[in-house]
């Protein structure tokens, strides 16, 4: 099996480099806002994926290490991946699609109650292309109404 890039593993290379981050997030309606930043290097699989490596400031003062893969598998015609981080045992199991504005890709998954409820619930995690050295990550949690809390919001600023 050697599968060919697509236009949309194209697209995701542009993800690739070193970036510094600076994201804000609030875990509840009654919590303030935490204003961290940290680092995060982008590589490329193949030409398939793109694998991101993150350290980065913990509102309790700690730093947290994170793992993001994303890729596109043109048989679905859908974006995938996962997320991992160092403060917490889920393994995020990313499903997505392209915005129709060409430049956002929405990541759908499933993730535990981070506001005191039991069960699990839907998140969306965002990443647009601003341009080439800029790109924005938004995350939210989906409300029993259908409706999206958006709890956290990231810039990627590109180092090289």
């Amino acid at each position: 099996m050697n599968e060919t890039p697509q236009q949309e593993h194209a697209w995701l290379q542009k993800f690739v480099g070193e970036w510094n981050y600076s994201h804000e997030c609030s875990m509840g309606p009654d919590q303030p806002a935490s204003k961290l930043t940290g680092r995060e290097t982008v590589r490329s699989l193949g030409g398939l994926w793109v694998v991101g490596e993150s350290e980065g400031e913990m509102p309790d003062g700690g730093t947290s290490t994170m793992v993001i893969t994303i890729g596109y598998n043109p048989k679905t015609k859908r974006y995938l991946g996962s997320f991992i981080a160092s403060m917490m045992t889920h393994m995020w199991i990313y499903d997505g699609e392209m915005d129709p504005d060409g430049n956002t890709i929405h990541l759908f998954a499933e993730g535990p109650n981070f506001c005191g409820g039991e069960g699990m619930v839907q998140y969306r995690d965002s990443v647009e292309l601003v341009n080439d050295d800029h790109r924005r990550m938004t995350s939210a949690m989906r409300n029993e109404d259908g409706s999206w809390n958006q709890f956290m919001s990231a810039d990627y600023r590109r180092v090289k």
